[in-house]
């Protein structure tokens, strides 16, 4: 018998409204979405796409309530805002539930890649004020400058 798997979603939290940081890893941790280039003098740390990090950007784009993201070589990270009534809502998502969108995303840019890219499950976030929205943002910011020292990080 297989042991349960621990749920990483808040209990009682309605994840059909709200703003979310969320957190997607590549199957394995492979750096597959590109490459941190630069950090010379002329040139600030960024992230160099591969073509399959193009596709995830693509469809990252294509989330409705997107506010801001980045693509890491081995990971994703987005914010996004889900409204309770007559907000975003992914195309071919049945609800507006964060899951859906995760995983209509997951699909749609493995299906375009070809092969399977992402790994089981995502890390998310619930944005409880502005303080915290800002503490995000600076973080998705710097990831590429901090890359080294980054959890996903394996070099």
């Amino acid at each position: 018998m297989l042991p349960k798997r621990k749920s990483l979603r808040l209990p009682n939290h309605d994840y059909a409204c709200g703003w979310y940081f969320v957190t997607i890893c590549t199957k394995d941790k492979r750096p597959s979405l590109g490459t941190v280039v630069g950090g010379d003098a002329h040139i600030a740390p960024h992230v160099a796409l591969s073509n399959i990090g193009s596709v995830a950007e693509m469809y990252l784009k294509r989330i409705p309530g997107i506010d801001t993201y980045v693509v890491m070589p081995n990971h994703v990270h987005f914010v996004v805002s889900i409204a309770a009534e007559g907000g975003p809502m992914w195309a071919s998502a049945p609800t507006q539930a964060l899951g859906s969108l995760v995983r209509s995303f997951k699909t749609l840019s493995t299906k375009a890649v070809g092969q399977k890219l992402w790994q089981r499950g995502y890390y998310d976030h619930v944005i409880r004020n502005e303080a915290d929205y800002l503490r995000i943002w600076q973080y998705m910011d710097e990831n590429p400058v901090r890359w080294t020292e980054d959890e996903y990080y394996e070099g």
